[in-house]
């Protein structure tokens, strides 16, 4: 007999990130521009997130999000926050410029191919700490506000991974040597930072964090591994680079024991659908699932560039899976009992890895799109009603693998 469950992970997930409406994207430009003021978008931001909320649960979604509403992109504003980091155009500070990225780093890549600026420049001016409040108040505010204090605890909020602001610069790049002596010194004021970030949203109720993390999924790229072999500047390989990340995470993820947190692992999601890696699971598949200290993976599945469900076999008995088995770039939906079939599939080797029966394997399981609906302000190529039917979809498949479970 199945158990309901009333806590993160839910049968039905989402990644976190929904299609904006138009007056709130076209709002937010104009109060870059200089011709509205937040004053003008707050408002709208209010309005469009309680209207995402009545479509979550009108989908019968339980886990619920702000649509990343208040921000403007997926990242959010936490790095950009802390004392310590500056947000700045390229060429606005001595030496920092285009050479400080690394070339082969698979959205950078993009970036520079299409003779765009990375999406983001901000960069360590001196040490890190936490400012001793959330940049993600307004948006659990906004959530606290629209849900009764017994659904809290399944509000969630997306935090940018430990390792954004690091990954995408060449060695030694991150941060100015007079500041910090090395990577480690580094990561320990960042982990520093994420701690004091999360026992904050603990007192503000929140129990449900989603890490949104490309960088280490970029590591399954084989164009990307010879890139980082061919690069003399790097101090350390691929794999080694890997692990220091896994320990660096750990220290960033300790928590209090009732904080559900999960990783979401993708190969790039940008305007226009765009993606930016590809490669399967299976090079750092062991590392990920048994030395990461998270309690749920969500994973892209929704075409062969994430590979196979055999890494699977590699989950541990007490963590969970969400499996990305429906695309959110684009509006053509899938075969519901297609999907099913999936699910099970992606059960059976989990089950195989445990010892586990499929029924006792599917209890770790959930499903969802691959990836947020518009982790950039502008979406993916696909409208609201699009969405709305993605999701309904999800809830389909999970009604229809695990009966009566939310």
């Amino acid at each position: 007999m199945s158990t309901a469950k009333r806590s993160p992970p839910f049968r039905a997930e989402h990644c976190g990130s929904l299609l904006r409406p138009d007056e709130l994207v076209k709002k937010r430009y104009a109060v870059a521009a200089g011709e509205a003021t937040q004053a003008d978008l707050t408002p709208l931001e209010d309005k469009s997130i309680a209207e995402v909320v009545k479509l979550q649960k009108d989908a019968g979604f339980h886990i619920i999000s702000s649509g990343e509403y208040a921000r403007h992109m997926f990242w959010g504003t936490f790095f950009e926050d802390l004392n310590g980091m500056e947000e700045l155009q390229m060429g606005v500070l001595k030496g920092y410029d285009a050479s400080i990225f690394r070339e082969y780093a698979p959205d950078v890549k993009s970036f520079l191919e299409s003779k765009e600026i990375p999406n983001s420049v901000t960069v360590c001016t001196s040490k890190i700490s936490h400012p001793g409040h959330s940049s993600y108040q307004r948006e659990v505010d906004i959530m606290k506000k629209l849900l009764p204090e017994n659904e809290w605890k399944n509000i969630k909020i997306t935090m940018i991974s430990p390792s954004w602001y690091h990954f995408r610069y060449k060695a030694g790049r991150a941060y100015p040597k007079d500041v910090y002596a090395n990577d480690e010194e580094y990561f320990a004021d960042v982990a520093k930072a994420y701690q004091a970030e999360l026992k904050y949203l603990h007192g503000q109720g929140i129990r449900n964090i989603q890490i949104d993390d490309p960088n280490l999924a970029y590591f399954c790229s084989d164009s990307m591994l010879e890139g980082w072999a061919a690069d003399k500047g790097n101090d350390k390989t691929a794999d080694e680079m890997f692990d220091a990340y896994v320990k660096f995470y750990n220290k960033a993820f300790e928590r209090p024991e009732d904080m559900h947190l999960g990783i979401h692992l993708c190969r790039g999601n940008y305007v226009g659908s765009r993606h930016f890696s590809e490669g399967a699971y299976d090079h750092i598949a062991k590392k990920l699932f048994q030395d990461l200290n998270v309690d749920t993976y969500y994973l892209e599945y929704d075409t062969p560039r994430a590979g196979g469900f055999e890494p699977l076999a590699e989950l541990p008995k007490n963590k969970n899976v969400v499996l990305g088995v429906i695309t959110s770039k684009f509006p053509e939906l899938e075969d519901q009992n297609k999907m099913v079939e999936r699910v099970n599939q992606a059960a059976d080797f989990i089950a195989k890895g445990s010892g586990q029966s499929r029924e006792e394997a599917l209890q770790r399981v959930c499903v969802s799109p691959q990836c947020g609906f518009a982790s950039h302000a502008e979406g993916n190529a696909l409208g609201y009603e699009d969405m709305r039917n993605k999701l309904q979809l999800v809830r389909s498949i999970a009604d229809q693998v695990w009966p009566g479970q939310p």
